[in-house]
């Protein structure tokens, strides 16, 4: 990309050049805030820093680009770490300066910036991109100081300077050096590109351009109900969790027997403005939105869907942050289920806290556009789907599917270090989603470098509690986005106080019902009092168990509706155990799936008519649920899962139950 790098006359803003550099990208531009008494060093500004601006011009002269300068006319007006258009306020005036940039030189399509820790400048720098169409690039943003100090050397020589008293504090008093005089020192090993730029320098191509000009309120148009298609003729189901709680969620999918579509757009606008509606009925809004699961039914139509999404979900509707996200294809079509299926988890207290990294940089893969790295409410951190790429390219880790789950999981420690936690002892679910393209040998690979890789940095990390295993979930998905071999989920346990006890409920069910199903197809993780996530997998020796002789011989006992009713029974009844003993109830759940095969099961209506009548049956003889108040659930169609890679299940029960 050619990028315009902001420059502050200070090292990591140069260092940040040189990175992008290393990268592949071409600075074409340096552009640069300054105050508008040339006197003045340091001014009391969040956001910007200014002592040594005075030099800025021979950066331009050192490096043979144009150089773009605007004074400071603004002030720190909007002080919230989430920054709003405001008139007057100091990043206005970068917004100014950058768009100047952009209609001098069209080919511009990124910035870089020095940006380390601090999430105020950093999320300024980002709004500015983001309404001028640019990427930002802060490759230095998370790095370890002290090793980026090791990593700069070459220098600007000070010949001449006056040290200037900015504050006579009697126990740390602050002095700023104000230079006079200054040189470029050349390296000798760059006396040949130096040399070059003598002719660059000479033919003017480092001249300093003043940007004048003032604020003007942007005209901002907001997305009509009628630039969307309608919703005629069309049969939108809505499934909603428990609301009784501080957590709910929604589900929404177009019911579509004919399984035909006029596409995943229209699909998809129907659904999410089906799910506006009713957080609006509800007194809510996408603010409240903590995470979004999106399932559509082609992955070549990506980009479309995300045309359709950012016209719902955008950072003016989320004055917290945008709700964290995961996305992958599933077969919706072949089960009637249109193109476009939506979950979303909401929370009904606007106290989330929410990390969207929108910069390119080392340190994880960015989120650019209205999604984020992940969302945090009431002690549990919920992660967006993780691919395996490699931060600063933004590709797809080289070598395979073992090395783009590393990469993945590498992403996801990035992200969890920021909450405080570690994936491999903070995690209550991974769930791994694997590409219909692997071979049955890769998915074994990489549940193998799974398992290896959480025993290795669990091994690395000082556990102050004893913490239960995570749950494993592998789903089979038809594609994954921009066609990577595996996705990782995970969703995280952070205490509000890492030195509170941790009582955790060791799940043993012993009831008949439980001989039917393998140890190893039951996975329980319960903090008491707390939360309760629980996979059960009905396999086949399930079925062997369950069905006739006959029916199990023949292939087609999942024709039978005794035996489909039979199972429907087993996972509502044995699922209804689980919450009883881990003390929690049907109205602590917050979300059910039941994730079933589409080569066993042709229909998601025949599936939906059978758990309804396995609830209802359930309230009839237990009083854990009152009558005509089934709990809800989502039926997920997908090429195979299970709590292993082979993902053999014949139906996967994930439920997820919370008091916090």
């Amino acid at each position: 990309m050619k990028v315009v790098a902001l420059v502050s006359g200070g090292k990591d803003s140069c260092f940040a050049m040189m990175r992008c550099i290393d990268y592949g990208h071409e600075i074409v531009a340096l552009a640069n805030l300054m105050p508008m008494d040339d006197s003045v060093d340091e001014l009391d500004s969040y956001m910007y820093q200014t002592v040594g601006h005075q030099i800025i011009v021979s950066y331009a002269e050192c490096m043979g680009l144009p150089l773009f300068r605007r004074r400071i006319r603004g002030t720190s007006r909007d002080q919230r770490l989430n920054y709003a258009i405001t008139p007057g306020d100091e990043v206005e005036d970068l917004f100014i300066l950058l768009n100047e940039v952009k209609q001098q030189i069209p080919s511009i399509t990124a910035v870089s910036s020095g940006a380390i820790a601090s999430d105020y400048q950093r999320l300024r720098v980002e709004s500015v991109c983001s309404r001028l169409g640019l990427v930002s690039l802060a490759y230095l943003w998370k790095q370890d100081q002290t090793f980026l100090l090791t990593e700069m050397n070459a220098r600007i020589v000070l010949d001449k300077y006056d040290v200037v008293l900015h504050s006579a504090d009697s126990i740390a008093p602050v002095g700023i050096i104000h230079p006079l005089a200054f040189h470029p020192e050349y390296k000798n090993e760059n006396s040949s590109r130096s040399s070059s730029n003598d002719n660059v320098v000479s033919n003017g191509l480092h001249k300093v351009h003043e940007v004048e000009g003032d604020f003007v309120l942007p005209d901002i148009v907001k997305c009509q109900s009628s630039d969307l298609p309608s919703d005629a003729e069309k049969k939108l189901e809505l499934c909603i969790s428990n609301m009784g709680g501080e957590l709910f969620s929604l589900g929404c999918w177009i019911q579509n027997p004919s399984r035909t579509s006029k596409g995943l757009q229209d699909d998809l606008a129907s659904v999410l403005r089906r799910i506006e509606l009713q957080l609006s009925e509800n007194g809510f809004d996408w603010s409240n939105v903590l995470y979004v699961h999106l399932y559509i039914s082609n992955m070549e139509g990506f980009a479309l869907a995300n045309e359709v999404y950012v016209k719902f979900i955008t950072e003016k509707k989320c004055h917290l942050g945008v709700p964290s996200r995961s996305t992958i294809e599933l077969p919706l079509l072949e089960v009637g289920l249109g193109s476009g299926y939506v979950e979303v988890l909401v929370a009904k207290e606007q106290s989330k806290r929410v990390l969207h990294v929108q910069s390119i940089s080392s340190w994880a893969p960015s989120c650019i556009g209205p999604y984020s790295q992940a969302t945090l409410f009431k002690e549990v951190l919920y992660m967006a789907g993780q691919l395996g790429l490699d931060p600063p390219t933004m590709m797809l880790s080289p070598g395979g599917a073992t090395a783009e789950l590393e990469q993945a999981l590498i992403n996801c420690e990035a992200v969890a270090n920021c909450f405080n936690s570690f994936i491999s002892s903070s995690t209550i679910l991974f769930v791994i989603y694997c590409s219909s393209c692997l071979t049955s040998t890769e998915r074994v690979e990489i549940q193998h470098k799974m398992a290896h890789y959480i025993q290795q940095e669990a091994s690395n990390v000082h556990q102050t509690r004893r913490m239960p295993n995570p749950i494993f979930l592998y789903i089979l998905a038809p594609d994954l986005p921009k066609g990577a071999s595996v996705e990782i989920k995970p969703v995280l346990y952070v205490p509000e106080n890492a030195e509170d006890e941790v009582q955790i409920r060791e799940s043993r069910p012993a009831s008949k019902i439980s001989k039917q199903l393998n140890d190893s197809a039951l996975q329980v993780y319960a903090i008491s009092g707390k939360i309760c996530t629980v996979l059960v997998s009905v396999t086949n020796d399930f079925v062997k168990k369950s069905c006739s002789e006959t029916d199990v011989k023949s292939g087609n006992w999942h024709r039978s509706e005794r035996n489909l009713q039979t199972m429907a029974t087993f996972c509502v009844v044995f699922l209804n155990k689980i919450l009883s003993e881990n003390d929690f109830s049907w109205g602590d759940l917050i979300n059910l799936r039941f994730y079933y095969t589409t080569n066993l099961f042709g229909s998601a209506d025949t599936l939906d008519k059978i758990f309804t009548e396995a609830f209802a049956e359930l309230s009839l003889v237990n009083n854990c649920i009152k009558i005509g108040e089934t709990p809800r659930y989502n039926l997920v169609p997908v090429l195979g899962s299970g709590r292993s890679a082979s993902m053999d299940d014949i139906i996967t029960c994930e439920l997820f139950a919370s008091k916090l």
